[in-house]
Order: C-alpha cells, then structure tokens, then sequence
C-alpha cells in the first residue's frame, strides 16, 4: 500500500521505496464517478461557485443517507483573538484510551488551494482523525482567497492556534500533545504555524500532521508533469489556486520548502500520493525535515492521489489515513 520511512536526528533521511504508478481500480472508479458528473473545472469558475461545486460533490459522494460518524460532542465555537473572531469546530470523539485520559489536540486546517473548502467539506474527516488517534480536533475556518489573499489564511491559522493553546484544558485535551495538522493547501499553513511556534517559543507544539502538503508555490517539480493531468487534481487548477492566493513563492510562509532552517521543528508525519502532482514537493519536505533532525515519518502511498483522505467511500484510501494515524499516534506516545 505505502512505502514508509522513518527518520530522526541519527537516523539517515526517507526515501520512499520506488512505488508503482499503478491506479488504484477504486480510484480509477471514483475519478469516473467524477467525470460522470460533469463538473466545470475550477478554473471555468469565480471562487464563489467553485466553493459551491466542491461543497455540493463533498455531499454527494457521501449520499444521502450517510450517517456522520458519532461524536461525544461536536460544537461551533469562535476563537476572539488579535481583533477578529475565527469560527472554529470542535469535536471530542466518544473513545478514549486507559492510559491517556487526557487526550491530544489536533488544530486541522482543511485543504483547498486556499480559496475552496471549509469546515463541512471537512468534517467527516475531521471525525475520523477524532476517533482515530483518538484526539480532540479543532477545526478552523480561516479567511480564503481572493477575498483574503497571503498571508491573511497563514495569520488566522497561527492565531487559532495560539488560542487553542491558551483554552487546550478548557477543550479538554492535553496541553502536552498539541498537534498542528491540514491537508494540501492547510497543511502547508500546519508548516508555518510550526515554524513560527519553534521561532518564538510558543505554542509548544507536538507534533505535525502533514497529508499531501503544498510546500513549493513554484510548481517546478516532476510530478507536475508526470501526474499534472488525469488524476483530479490538476497542474492548471493548482495554478489557479495559487494566482488567487497570490503568495510570493520566494516566501517561507507560503512555500515552506523556501525556509532556510527546519532543525527544531516538531516531530512530523508527512504522506503523499504517489498519482498527485504535488507528490514530489511533499517527498522534498519530508527529507528536508529528516535531513534538519526533526523525527519524521514519511508514507508515500501507491496507486492513490490528491485528497485521499477525503474519499470516504473509498475503503483502500481510508486504509491510508488509518495508516497516517497510526504513525500520529506512536509520533506521540514516543
């Protein structure tokens, strides 16, 4: 399923055994079930309507009878900080484990290319990091592009952070496991938010959870070309993306392959999709963080591509992100 490395201050970098470029038969179906849909590419559209397009096949693919996995508790709460209010989710899972009364915390920063996405598109997923670690998870609805252009997602994203610190035993988690953790487009606000903790001492963070991660807005990697059409995501879209953030690619807190220093940072599980074309930068980082010291788990996941963890009806992606979580969780209990 996935080549997987594991990496430290003595232990050489990851590099992921060759995987194949096989697609995975339940994927091949599921990018079909997409084209059957007759989607406009987002590139067709004003983000407003690109929001609503991504929004309305989140909760088609799930149907109409989908049952959200059970929570002890799932709330809307706002975070007050530096003069603006940032809506946030918290969900506490109904397991717990003997040994860990006090759970970790999980600050999720859902995907999107920063302009689409937001806490509903997420939300199953977010169940399931939840029951899966299990974790308190906090999910932020950050500003969004063009609306909102670089660095104002990055800024919410630390700010939320910061409050969820301060509040960690208020949520009920525990403030010695807080974990910053996105996917694509998030998780590469998850790198910043860690850069920064470890430059000004605080928050004290964790761990990272880093699933598919934007980490090079100059899309100058292989992968864009080997995997930049076919396989959902596409090279044109994420330039799309990226003109609407318009984050300087020169800057580390908006490719955070552009930061001088990674040494100090917390321990990381970072995965990609072997069919993604931001599979490459997403390798890059895992080795740069390994190379830095910074204990790392890198799953390079075959036959899969952007967005696994949002295939909730896929059994063979939901193997991964079961997978990532199990690594998350001996990240925190080493």
């Amino acid at each position: 399923m996935a080549s997987k490395s594991t990496a430290g201050a003595t232990s050489d970098r990851p590099v992921p055994t060759t995987m194949t470029t096989n697609l995975h038969p339940a994927v091949a179906a599921y990018l079909a079930d997409s084209a059957a849909m007759g989607l406009r590419p987002y590139v067709d559209l004003a983000p407003a309507d690109a929001r609503t397009q991504f929004a309305s096949v989140m909760a088609a693919r799930l149907g109409a009878d989908h049952q959200p996995r059970p929570m002890a508790e799932v709330v809307d709460r706002t975070a007050a900080v530096d003069g603006r209010d940032i809506p946030l989710r918290l969900y506490r899972p109904s397991t717990s484990t003997a040994n860990r009364p006090v759970m970790p915390t999980v600050v999720f920063f859902h995907g999107g290319g920063w302009v689409i996405g937001d806490l509903d598109t997420h939300d199953a997923l977010c169940r399931r990091i939840a029951d899966g670690l299990p974790a308190v998870v906090v999910a932020v609805d950050y500003c969004r592009a063009p609306e909102a252009p670089f660095p104002a997602p990055v800024e919410d994203a630390a700010a939320a952070t910061r409050w969820v610190a301060a509040h960690v035993a208020e949520l009920g988690g525990d403030p010695d496991a807080l974990v910053v953790a996105g996917d694509s487009a998030g998780a590469a606000m998850a790198t910043v938010v860690a850069r920064r903790a470890r430059d000004t001492g605080t928050p004290r963070l964790a761990a990272q959870l880093l699933l598919y991660p934007v980490t090079d807005l100059t899309m100058s990697h292989a992968s864009y070309v080997e995997m930049g059409t076919g396989y959902g995501l596409t090279a044109e879209t994420m330039a799309w993306f990226i003109d609407h953030y318009a984050g300087p690619v020169e800057d580390p807190d908006a490719s955070p392959m552009a930061a001088e220093d990674l040494a100090g940072l917390p321990a990381a599980v970072v995965t990609t999709a072997d069919l993604d074309p931001l599979r490459d930068e997403g390798d890059a980082y895992a080795r740069r963080l390994a190379d830095a010291g910074v204990p790392t788990v890198h799953h390079r996941h075959g036959g899969l591509i952007h967005a696994y963890a949002l295939m909730e009806t896929v059994p063979i992606a939901m193997e991964a992100i079961a997978d990532d979580l199990s690594a998350l969780r001996g990240v925190l209990a080493a």
